[in-house]
């Protein structure tokens, strides 16, 4: 009977160790696809398996490079980058352009990176949103700690009255909705 566990113990220790060689070698074959730094946060790692995050999104958007420049800017890369859940409202490049001259330089300057973050958490909602949730007159409770007020008129999502969602793409770690306007959080009390 000892002979028996003796040699049953055995073949377990041989089958465990060839399963963790097997992990072994599957995991190093997979490291030039899947792989990261030990500086930096979240945003570092890359990823070319998985679906994109959000931040991966407005990355690869030729139509959002303002958006990109300014999150970068405001040191909300990594963040984003995160598990989430984020919806994410989007201004393009276009809807960056109808805000007075010199308002996106000058909230990228050093004094004003707190305004600037302000203004992008603004965009960010806690949780997935996709649109088929909303519904007309909702408040969505942003990051910044000010509500935007959702309206539905003639099938288009409408955020304060000013912005309109596009197109929405989903994230990993959420949502991208599109939008054609830039939101700005009301004057603080």
């Amino acid at each position: 009977m000892k002979k028996r566990i003796t040699t049953f113990a055995a073949l377990l220790t041989l089958f465990f160790s060839a399963c963790n060689n097997e992990t072994a070698t599957t995991a190093g074959s997979s490291t030039d696809r899947v792989s990261a730094t030990t500086d930096g946060g979240q945003s570092n790692v890359k990823d070319d398996l998985s679906q994109k995050n959000v931040v991966a999104v407005a990355v690869g958007s030729p139509d959002h490079t303002t958006l990109v420049t300014a999150v970068k800017a405001a040191g909300l890369v990594d963040e984003l980058s995160n598990a989430g859940p984020f919806t994410v409202f989007a201004p393009t490049n276009a809807a960056f352009a109808k805000l007075p001259a010199g308002t996106v330089e000058g909230l990228l300057k050093a004094d004003k990176l707190e305004d600037l973050k302000n203004i992008l958490q603004y965009h960010v909602f806690i949780g997935t949103l996709k649109t088929d949730m909303m519904q007309d007159g909702q408040i969505l409770g942003q990051v910044n700690g000010d509500n935007v007020t959702v309206t539905i008129k003639d099938g288009k999502y409408i955020l304060n009255g000013t912005a309109t969602i596009i197109a929405s793409i989903p994230a990993s770690n959420g949502i991208v909705h599109v939008i054609d306007g830039v939101l700005l959080p009301p004057p603080a009390k």
